[in-house]
Formats: C-alpha cells, sequence, structure tokens
C-alpha cells in the first residue's frame, strides 16, 4: 500500500521499481539498460540501493546518476566487462518464450519474414557472456510466445544444451513487463509469475501470455515504491515523465 498522504504510484512507476530491483544484489556491474523506464530503473537502483552499480552515456564514459562523468570507459575497457560477466543489460523483445530465448531479428519464417525487425545485433553475446533481463512493455500473446521465430538472445534451454562453455555467465534474473514480473526460478528453468502489478490479476496474465506459466499457490504484488523513491524518480530522474510514454496507466 502507498503510505498515506503520497499520490498513489502509477503502473510506470512499479514498472520502474521492477527494474530497478534487477540489479540489486549485483555490486559492482556495468548497468546497460534499454528504454525509458529501465533507465530510470537503473538510476533509481544507484541512487538508493545499489551505489556501486557503474552507468555510462552509451560511449565511452562512465557518469553518475546525473549525467555528470565519473570516469572514462574505453571500448576494450567495455569488453572486458561484457565478456567477463560484468555487465547487466536489460534488453526489450519482441518475442520471448517459455525458457527466456528472445527473438528481436524477425516475425515468421526468417528465409522469409513476415516482417524484418532489428537483426541480432549483440543479443547472443549478451546473453552468453553476461546477465540479461528483459523489459517488455507491452505484455500480449505476440510477444510472450510458445516459441520464437528466431533465437537471438539465448534462452536456459538452449545454453544448457550447449553445455558449459554457454552457461558459465549466461543467467536471465528476471523479465519485467507492464503487468508484473518474471523469473525462472523453477526444476525446468521455465517462465514464471514472480509478482503482479497492482490492479493485476494471474488471469490476466495467463490471458496475455501465450504459453502456460508456472504460477505459485501465492503470488506477491510487486513491492511499493517508498516516498523517497517517489520523490527521486518525480523531482530529479525523470521530472519529464518518459516513464509514462512507454506504460498506459
Amino acid at each position: 500500500m502507498n503510505t498515506p498522504g503520497t499520490v498513489a504510484a502509477t503502473r510506470a512507476e512499479y514498472c520502474v521499481i521492477a527494474c530497478a530491483e534487477a540489479w540489486r544484489g549485483d555490486d559492482e556491474v556495468l548497468a546497460s539498460p534499454m528504454g525509458a523506464v529501465p533507465s530510470v530503473g537503473a538510476r533509481l537502483a544507484r541512487l538508493t540501493f545499489a551505489p556501486e552499480l557503474l552507468l555510462t552515456d552509451g560511449e565511452a564514459t562512465i557518469v553518475g546518476p546525473d549525467g555528470e562523468a565519473e570516469g572514462w570507459l574505453p571500448y576494450r575497457k567495455h569488453l572486458t566487462l561484457v565478456t567477463g560477466g560484468r555487465r547487466h543489460v536489460m534488453m526489450g523483445a519482441s518475442q520471448i518464450d517459455r525458457f527466456g530465448n528472445q527473438n528481436i531479428s524477425c516475425i515468421g519464417d526468417w528465409e522469409q519474414p513476415a516482417r524484418q525487425l532489428l537483426g541480432v545485433r549483440g543479443a547472443p553475446v549478451n546473453t552468453l557472456n553476461n546477465p540479461v533481463s528483459y523489459w517488455i512493455p507491452r505484455h500480449s500473446p505476440r510477444v510472450f510466445v510458445e516459441r520464437v521465430d528466431m533465437v537471438c538472445g539465448v534462452g536456459y534451454d538452449r545454453a544448457e544444451a550447449a553445455g558449459p562453455s554457454a552457461t558459465r555467465f549466461h543467467r536471465i534474473p528476471q523479465v519485467v513487463s507492464d503487468l508484473g514480473v518474471f523469473d525462472f526460478a523453477t526444476p525446468d528453468r521455465s517462465m514464471r509469475l514472480a509478482s503482479l502489478h497492482p490492479g493485476v490479476t494471474v488471469e490476466m496474465v495467463q490471458e496475455a501470455t501465450g504459453f502456460r506459466l508456472t504460477v505459485p499457490a501465492d503470488v506477491p504484488y510487486t513491492r511499493d515504491p517508498t516516498p523517497a523513491e517517489l520523490a527521486l524518480i518525480r523531482e530529479v530522474i525523470d521530472p519529464s515523465g518518459t516513464r509514462n510514454r512507454e506504460v498506459r496507466g
């Protein structure tokens, strides 16, 4: 519940909190958020419970939460972090399946796709070399699919099949959508509903998912932002409200 006297948190702000939590306990790793909500979440984490987190300007500078330069990160050093498991990316997904395989390349048969998307880009390297979480602002059966049309980011089933060379740094801490938070804390490493955003039901999530989720007997709600966190989100990190353009409601 929100603290009395505060303006109720929006769905976008619950998504920010959920994204921030992805970096909890990571210590000194490079955060690479992709999207407005993950970016606000990473900066919130740095300002609160993850002061060791490293943020960049997307090029070669380590920056603080205010964007001021704190250090230099040339490309060769960036690659050292990437290939040594010391970066935690939060990517998007045009499709994601029950084992966490991600597609951002094409929809339909890859030899003659119905729609061409971004392409594979760095997804295989990301997923095999450092932890990767996902942010999906529109949860639907078109995104959460039984089987992705093309594997870009590697899921748990394929990493396991490839053996130790693929699993050394492979980890998908969580998937955050506008409906809830998901993880892979199941015996077969298939997707599990970890929390619901307030106002969302289990039935709503399952209806919007193209495969059967593992659902615990008691699904908690995504934690409330504290008054201090809401103030940071609204007044310091994102006063222009970019988060609200990614999340409806």
